[in-house]
C-alpha cells in the first residue's frame, strides 16, 4: 500500500502559513488546498443571499451546495469574508460537510493543507505538523500592506482589531478552535522574513517525514 505525504500547516490569519504552504507543495510536488477557503466560501454565498453567517440552517444549506466555481470566487478575502467564514467555521454541521472534501483532496495523492484544524481535526494522523503563528501587530502590519497592495483603503489600528476579533471567535468556538496539534512543531515568523521562514519550515518537514514516505527533490536540495 501507496503511504501519502499529507503535510498539515495550521495558525492564525496572516501569519505566513498560506505562503509556507503553497511554496512546500510546489517544492515537494504536492498538491495544495488553502481550506480556509472553503469556509471563505460558504460565508460568501450566505452575505449574497442576505442570509446571517451564523445561522446553521442556512449556513449548512449553503455548505453543502458549495462547488469547485466557489473557490475561485475573487471576493473571498476582505473583513466582512474573514467574518463570515469565521462565523461559519463554528457551526458543526457545516464543519461535516466540508470535512470529507478536505480529507479526499488530502488522500488522493498527497497534500499540502492549510488552515485552523488540519493537525488536529482533519488530518490528525498526519506525518508532519506546523502551527505557524506571528504576533498580532505583525499580522496586522502585514495584512494592511497586503490591502493597500490591492488598493483597498484601511487603517492598521483597525485591521489589528478585526484580526484580534478574528482570533478570538476562532480560539472560542467549541469545535475545532484554533491552536496547536500536541505534536505540531511552532514556527513564529514574527522576525523572519518569507525565505528565512520557508527555510525554518522545510528543515521541520525534513526532520519529520517519516522513512517510506516519497523524499521529493525539495528535501534533497539545499
Amino acid at each position: 500500500m501507496t503511504v501519502l505525504l499529507v503535510i498539515a500547516v495550521d495558525g492564525p490569519a496572516a501569519a505566513g502559513k498560506g505562503t509556507l504552504a503553497r511554496r512546500l507543495a510546489a517544492e515537494l510536488g504536492l498538491p495544495y488546498l488553502d481550506t480556509g477557503l472553503l469556509y471563505r466560501a460558504v460565508g460568501r454565498r450566505l452575505l449574497d443571499a442576505g442570509a446571517d453567517p451564523a445561522d446553521p440552517a442556512a449556513a449548512t444549506e449553503q455548505a453543502q451546495a458549495l462547488t469547485a466555481a466557489d473557490l475561485a470566487r475573487g471576493d473571498l478575502r476582505g473583513p466582512a469574508a474573514d467574518m463570515a467564514a469565521s462565523a461559519v467555521a463554528a457551526i458543526p454541521a457545516v464543519r461535516a460537510a466540508l470535512l470529507d472534501w478536505q480529507r479526499d483532496f488530502g488522500r488522493r495523492h498527497g497534500a499540502v493543507l492549510d488552515g485552523r484544524d488540519i493537525g488536529t481535526v482533519v488530518f490528525p494522523e498526519a506525518p508532519v505538523k506546523l502551527f505557524v503563528s506571528a504576533s498580532p501587530e505583525e499580522r496586522a502590519r502585514r495584512r494592511w500592506l497586503e490591502m493597500r497592495g490591492r488598493g483597498q483603503a484601511a487603517e492598521l489600528a483597525q485591521v489589528e482589531a478585526d484580526l484580534r476579533a478574528r482570533d478570538a471567535q476562532d480560539s472560542a468556538r467549541s469545535v475545532a478552535p484554533l491552536k496547536p496539534a500536541e505534536d505540531a512543531a511552532l514556527l513564529d515568523t514574527t522576525t523572519l522574513d518569507a525565505e528565512a521562514a520557508f527555510q525554518a519550515a522545510l528543515s521541520v518537514v525534513r526532520a519529520r517525514l517519516p522513512q517510506g514516505l516519497p523524499q521529493g527533490e525539495g528535501l534533497d536540495s539545499a
